[in-house]
């Protein structure tokens, strides 16, 4: 049985295969976002920019359903902030310090991966 890291590291290990030099920024950009605009704020932001923003934002999106909601595909930009914005606070702030989490392990993995081809 793997623990909740690992299987955020084999996570953001997956997912960040084909990621080039502009998703790697994005990545390390990303939790300071949050940290000073807000997950919704910044999960709208990265849908507004396209292309790398919002692939990175995808793979978080598919990581939060699968660990919140029990799906395993991306609910969208749409269902997804609906999402959010019923839930109440305290499930909220979960969402919130579970993406961080994943996220600093995508913001590690995504360079050295990167740097290794």
């Amino acid at each position: 049985m793997t623990t909740l890291e690992q299987q955020r590291a084999q996570d953001a290990w997956e997912k960040s295969v084909g990621y080039r030099k502009e998703h790697v920024n994005v990545a390390k950009a990303l939790p300071a976002l949050i940290m000073n605009s807000g997950l919704m704020q910044v999960l709208a932001y990265c849908h507004e920019k396209g292309k790398e923003h919002e692939m990175v934002a995808a793979h978080l999106r598919v990581w939060l359903a699968r660990r919140f909601f029990n799906a395993d595909r991306d609910p969208g930009f749409e269902p997804l902030m609906e999402k959010l914005m019923s839930l109440d606070p305290s499930d909220f702030r979960a969402i919130t310090t579970e993406a961080f989490a994943w996220l600093r392990w995508l913001r590690q993995i995504a360079p050295a991966r990167l740097k290794g081809n």
